[in-house]
């Protein structure tokens, strides 16, 4: 069995660095100014871990000041929003004991919001800036202790049945088609409803299927079944099926944490197993991953 060594009490000028993405002499420039709690022990700078972490979200004044406890509840040890093939894989192998509840981008927001989640996945495609979820995380969470991080670009597009490899090579071509239906929450179903827009197809050119499909998995296993002719969805859940596909969009997956659960040992759980070998070749394996900007900071919050 392996016995994993706990966190240290003090962090290191380098590790807090590290931890805020800043060069070492803005570490020491905080200190200086006591914008940031830390000891100073024959002329080494320390940062005590919990009284840092209580800062990064809030709970504690600078400055002197003592530290004040705020009456935030922890939020559910869950992992909302979009779902992520990649990511559902990696939390199970992780073993870090996180709970999914995947019903798509804006629900997850909610949750977050609400406290009954800790993480959401998030892939909103935001046109008028030709940008993934910041607005949308700073419209609903923008007071509130959160990050924004890169989780992996992912290749989005069309899932086809295999009848339709070779008619369909753009959304232009799905007029007189039968889509599977995403939640009104679905990352997903909005950037099909852009892309249709922009393409000139109206409601009325298309049907969609009666169930609605909440996950990437559901969304491929009706084309695959016969119950559309097309889904949204990603190059990976098309790959898995053997269905053919047509890429419509480079989008960014991101995670909105809250910033007290990213220190808890579940979600650093999630983090280690992350920077494993494992975790890359899953995602090469799946196929349609970039993992160039993964753990990338996009958004941080009050």
């Amino acid at each position: 069995m392996e016995i994993r060594s706990s966190p240290p009490e003090y962090l290191t000028t380098r590790e807090v660095a590290e931890l805020l993405r800043v060069k070492e002499r803005k570490v020491y420039e905080m200190a200086a100014a006591e914008e940031i709690p830390c000891r100073r022990v024959t002329g080494k700078l320390l940062f005590p871990r919990v009284e840092l972490e209580a800062w990064l979200v809030g709970e504690l004044p600078v400055g002197g000041g003592r530290a004040v406890a705020v009456a935030r509840p922890a939020p559910a040890s869950v992992v909302a929003g979009s779902h992520d093939p990649l990511l559902d894989w990696a939390i199970r192998e992780s073993g870090s004991g996180l709970a999914t509840f995947f019903d798509g981008s804006l629900d997850g927001l909610t949750r977050l919001e609400t406290g009954d989640a800790m993480a959401a996945g998030l892939h909103v495609f935001e046109p008028d800036r030709d940008d993934w979820n910041i607005r949308h995380v700073t419209n609903s969470l923008g007071s509130a202790p959160v990050v924004l991080v890169e989780w992996a670009i992912r290749r989005q597009g069309l899932i086809l049945s295999a009848g339709l490899a070779e008619s369909v090579r753009s959304i232009g071509d799905l007029r007189g088609k039968c889509l599977v239906r995403r939640q009104p929450a679905a990352g997903a179903g909005i950037l099909l409803n852009h892309l249709l827009q922009e393409a000139g197809i109206t409601s009325n050119e298309i049907t969609f299927s009666k169930d609605v499909a909440r996950t990437e998995t559901d969304a491929a296993v009706a084309v695959a079944s016969g119950r559309a002719d097309a889904a949204p969805g990603l190059e990976a859940m098309a790959k898995q099926f053997g269905l053919a596909f047509v890429p419509t969009q480079e989008e960014r997956f991101d995670l909105v944490v809250d910033r007290r659960s990213w220190f808890e040992p579940p979600f650093q759980a999630l983090l280690e197993f992350c920077r494993g070998d494992a975790f890359a070749a899953k995602a090469e394996e799946l196929g349609g991953y970039n993992l160039s900007g993964h753990g990338r900071v996009h958004w941080n919050g009050a």
